[in-house]
């Protein structure tokens, strides 16, 4: 495939997760942060986001799944997740645990549940494009194109 149309590809996909909501302007300033110097930054700071965020989810939903839920320790994990996300520009992750938490302040269970499938269903998501996101990116280089830079005002 021609460089220009994989970079226009690139392109309008990464404008894309912007238009639905999945990404804001903190991965923006995330991609800023990289340089020739540290190539592969943003690749490394969203793996370990994923790895963290494995962790987080496994031990939410064994948290929620106790006979006694200790909502200070599902606060404290949804409080995690929604921080990291928020770091690296995950909106929609983001807004699920600011709603999570309120269900969780108000204990209540079949809420918190729901929010729990919602935080792992938009996870699995985002995972998902980021990873489509990162390969698009590779093969723009691997064929000795640049990564376009993308404004935040396009949105």
């Amino acid at each position: 495939m021609e460089l220009g149309l994989m970079q226009r590809r690139l392109e309008d996909y990464t404008k894309s997760l912007f238009m639905e909501g999945l990404l804001d302007a903190q991965f923006l300033q995330l991609q800023q942060l990289q340089d020739e110097s540290n190539p592969g930054f943003v690749g490394e700071v969203v793996s370990l986001f994923f790895d963290d965020s494995e962790k987080l989810l496994n031990e939410l939903t064994s948290a929620m799944d106790q006979q006694i839920v200790d909502f200070r320790k599902v606060d404290s994990y949804v409080h995690q997740f929604k921080g990291s996300s928020s770091s690296i520009g995950a909106q929609r992750i983001k807004n699920v645990c600011i709603l999570f938490r309120n269900y969780i302040e108000e204990q209540n269970i079949e809420a918190c549940l729901r929010c729990l499938q919602q935080v792992k269903q938009e996870y699995y998501h985002v995972k998902s494009k980021l990873e489509t996101l990162f390969r698009l990116e590779q093969q723009v280089l691997a064929a000795g194109g640049s990564i376009p830079a993308i404004e935040v005002t396009s949105f």
